[in-house]
């Protein structure tokens, strides 16, 4: 059993993996105010009272366009309390798991990218994240670089849940047409994640960046058809009948660009590891089931 230490346990990865990782070992999970990211002396602190043997920093600054007039913060954040988390995962000589995204690259690639394609971030969130990547493969150690995509849980804010409500308020959605990737349930990425860690030897020789996240790719717009109508499926009482109208991204101005093509490839963390989560139809129709079941828990404890 290894002693872990789980940075980020409250967001939506952090607490599919505070659920997942136990059975490995103890987990630590500090709380924010006992370790703020952006203050590298409060990391230094944090890992040392722990010790931990593998640490798994799933943290991060999110908010894509709140990052651009936030570029320090989200730096802060992103980019340099990672490289930190590395300074003292090297001198333990601790397994560093760290989650970046497929919003390092720019989106011009017509195939899914590969690791060895390279990264060009079109937004200062994507620009942070590299700024990360960077920063732990700099300072080196056994370290393993999990770029994932298009995540989404049973807490908000993600793309799912904001479709789910945005239905049962609005008899119309426009939805973006143009932008691929592979929506992935955070619970998926955590079971995945547990699977790499039973493999802590090779985890250790095989350090480096590795693409993790669905089978498949879809558009934003047939993403969203695909919620409503497995939905409707499960929990047709509960479930809105708006009219999904597509659109394009060039309509649909935000703050912060985005990649049109976020595809990628995993085919590296399968040969390697063995590691293949479902597609992302298979993982939204298991997300929408235990989202409804936990609903009708809350109704009844009512």
């Amino acid at each position: 059993m290894s002693r872990i230490l789980l940075v980020g346990a409250t967001g939506q990865l952090g607490r599919e993996l505070a659920g997942a990782l136990p059975p490995l070992g103890s987990v630590a999970m500090p709380r924010r105010r006992e370790m703020d990211l952006a203050n590298p002396d409060s990391i230094r602190t944090a890992i040392r009272a722990v010790a931990p043997e593998i640490i798994v920093n799933a943290a991060g600054y999110t908010t894509v366009d709140k990052a651009e007039s936030e570029p320090d913060l989200a730096m802060q954040v992103n980019g340099i309390a990672p490289g930190v988390i590395a300074e003292e995962a090297r001198r333990i000589d601790a397994l560093l798991v760290h989650y970046s995204t497929d919003y390092v690259f720019d989106g011009a690639h017509e195939e899914p990218y590969t690791e060895d394609d390279p990264p060009n971030p079109v937004n200062v969130y994507g620009k942070t994240k590299l700024a990360g990547e960077r920063a732990i493969t700099a300072v080196g150690g056994p370290h393993l670089i999990l770029r994932a995509s298009w995540i989404y849980s049973a807490q908000a804010p993600n793309f799912v849940l904001a479709m789910l409500k945005l239905g049962r308020e609005k008899k119309e959605l426009v939805v973006v047409d143009d932008q691929v990737g592979s929506p992935s349930w955070a619970h998926s990425l955590a079971e995945a994640t547990t699977g790499l860690l039973r493999q802590p030897e090779r985890a250790r020789q095989e350090t480096g960046i590795y693409h993790l996240s669905a089978q498949g790719y879809t558009t934003r717009f047939k993403f969203a058809k695909r919620i409503f109508e497995i939905a409707r499926e499960i929990a047709p009482a509960s479930t809105g009948t708006p009219l999904l109208r597509p659109i394009t991204t060039a309509e649909y101005p935000l703050p912060a660009a985005r990649p049109l093509n976020a595809a990628t490839s995993k085919e590296k963390i399968k040969r390697v590891f063995g590691v293949e989560m479902a597609d992302w139809e298979t993982q939204l129709r298991a997300f929408l089931c235990d989202l409804t079941a936990i609903m009708r828990r809350q109704a009844t404890n009512v």
